[in-house]
């Protein structure tokens, strides 16, 4: 497995790719943005961890670039930053995941071996989802409800794509944070229900029928 390490800090660079080197990972690092950008767009990774202040480019703006760049390898940030807004700021910018610090070896393992599991978008096997009158088009990125476009974040369009594939069912938070952020649940963040909020508002705004539902204490569902 191969792991692109981005970490202006140089005692944690080395110490992070020591570990990983002795989990029998093979590990590029790069102490600034710049340097990890360029490192991404030449080389296939399964998995970049990167820092979010760095000289260069911040680790927002790298996840954005990438991005943009059609580059969709699994992104875990590391941040100093741990309120609900930070995480939906970096999420919102592309990442998958994100660790506050300080954090422990092990954990920082287990989320990116989660990482590296996850399936790419290239093994989907349908590429139009629908619902009622919304159409989600999975190759063009683009969703459409009674013909009008709705715009929608990188981590929204995720997360519509599991309601559209669970139609009916009432998904928990849980299940939710683990298909689309492959993450386990923290009691102690509101993330989900922030991005299901701010979905639901896109998607049911101008429409007298609502799709997303909440069935309070268990989930949310999408049902007509």
């Amino acid at each position: 497995m191969r792991a692109l390490l981005i970490e202006d800090e140089t005692k944690t660079l080395q110490s992070l790719r020591q570990g990983l080197e002795e989990h029998g990972w093979t590990v590029n690092t790069a102490s600034d943005g710049l340097i990890g950008l360029r490192l991404a767009l030449q080389s296939n990774y399964d998995v970049i961890v990167s820092d979010i202040t760095m000289p260069g480019m911040s680790g927002l703006e790298l996840c954005s670039k990438l991005r943009n760049e059609g580059i969709f390898t699994p992104i875990l940030l590391l941040t100093a930053l741990s309120n609900t807004d930070d995480k939906v700021t970096g999420l919102d910018a592309g990442a998958d995941d994100y660790l506050a610090k300080p954090f422990e070896f092990k954990e920082l393992l287990a989320r990116i071996k989660a990482l590296a599991r996850r399936p790419t978008a290239s093994l989907r096997t349908e590429n139009i989802l629908r619902f009622d009158n919304l159409e989600q088009d999975l190759d063009a990125k683009t969703v459409h409800r009674a013909g009008q476009e709705i715009m929608l974040t990188p981590r929204e369009f995720a997360l519509l794509e599991f309601f559209l594939r669970n139609p009916g069912k009432v998904l928990s938070k849980t299940e939710i944070a683990e298909k689309v952020w492959d993450v386990d649940f923290d009691t102690g963040t509101n993330v989900i229900e922030v991005y299901v909020n701010y979905l639901r508002n896109k998607m049911d705004k101008g429409f007298e029928q609502k799709l997303i539902h909440t069935h309070f204490g268990q989930g949310y569902v999408l049902k007509i």
